[in-house]
């Protein structure tokens, strides 16, 4: 597979129908290739994504450094980053940018479920657009989020400067260029810094 496949604006899908990986064996699929990023959309097909270039990490770094800092001084979640593969209810196994769970909801997982790929949808979910995503690939995998539970959903296009904001229940609701976005209520008291973003 060339760097060039991988730069494309909408990610590499495999379809796997044929081949109905189990969760074990995706699990494996991933440890193996640890140098990508790999999805499993609830269709069966295999997302293969380029790793972040520098620009981009370097968001993503602040704001899960962001999420941290706030998840940790409140106490209800716990927050995770990038790396971290949530499996849906409809089937798809998805990795956001940031993600935040409630503590009650954590505190039902077996040791296990907790060690491996987490048996859940995120309260909260952050994407984070970077230089080869395709817009609608993001807002798509974001309605997908809604529609697994999340409560709050945050699509971040540092290209435009803008964010997408999706509540449960709700249109999602666009911002232009803003310097500060507040989760209240569904994250009471979190306020994202944007201007370190842009």
């Amino acid at each position: 597979m060339t760097a060039q496949m991988l730069e494309q604006e909408t990610p590499l899908a495999l379809d796997l129908h044929s081949v109905r990986l189990t969760d074990e064996q995706f699990y494996q699929l991933c440890q193996d290739n640890e140098d990508l990023r790999l999805e499993l959309t609830a269709e069966g097909e295999l997302i293969i994504m380029a790793p972040t270039g520098g620009t981009t990490g370097s968001r993503n770094a602040e704001i899960t450094f962001q999420l941290r800092d706030w998840s940790k001084k409140d106490g209800t979640g716990l927050s995770f980053d990038s790396s971290t593969m949530f499996c849906l209810p409809n089937g798809a196994k998805r990795s956001p940018d940031g993600a935040w769970v409630r503590r009650e909801r954590w505190d039902t997982l077996t040791e296990r479920e907790r060690e491996s790929f987490v048996p859940l949808c995120p309260d909260f979910v952050l994407e984070l657009r970077s230089a080869t995503d395709s817009l609608r690939f993001l807002q798509d995998k974001m309605r997908e989020y809604m529609s697994n539970g999340a409560q709050l959903g945050l699509l971040i296009d540092p290209k435009s400067k803008r964010v997408f904001v999706y509540r449960a229940g709700l249109t999602a609701e666009s911002f232009d260029d803003p310097e500060t976005l507040s989760c209240d209520p569904e994250l009471p008291g979190f306020v994202l810094d944007l201007k370190e973003i842009w």
